[in-house]
């Protein structure tokens, strides 16, 4: 008895998993969505939402803060019905933040908190 376990080949790893509407065409490629158009000066209203996201930071907060923005999940999904998850809500409100930059420039919020912060 062996002990080697049967894995799968190359051909099995790597099939085509997209049906063929023809069979003696070639595959079709995948339409690539596209590029997001970069406004200049344009206020944003809404957060990018649930899609596949090309850009990643970590963004480090204190134990309040995580608390703080459960809180407000667990509360838009008890009291106004609306389910998602912490990113979904992180990337609303940057959305928002980043409108009300654009549009009130200097008195803004994100200004005044950094003013008042000292940062």
């Amino acid at each position: 008895m062996t002990r080697r376990v049967a894995l799968p080949g190359a051909a099995e790893l790597f099939r085509t998993t997209v049906p063929r509407t023809d069979q003696g065409s070639a595959p079709q490629e995948d339409p690539k969505p596209a590029a997001p158009v970069k406004e200049q000066g344009r206020a944003r209203s809404a957060g990018s939402g649930r899609r596949k996201h090309d850009s990643k930071i970590t963004v480090y907060v204190s134990d309040e803060e995580l608390l703080g923005l459960e809180q407000a999940r667990l509360a838009l999904r008890a009291d106004h019905g609306i389910a998602v998850d912490r990113g979904r809500v992180v990337r609303e409100a940057i959305a928002v933040l980043l409108a009300d930059f654009t549009e009130h420039g200097a008195d803004s919020v994100l200004v005044r908190h950094l003013r008042e912060s000292g940062e």
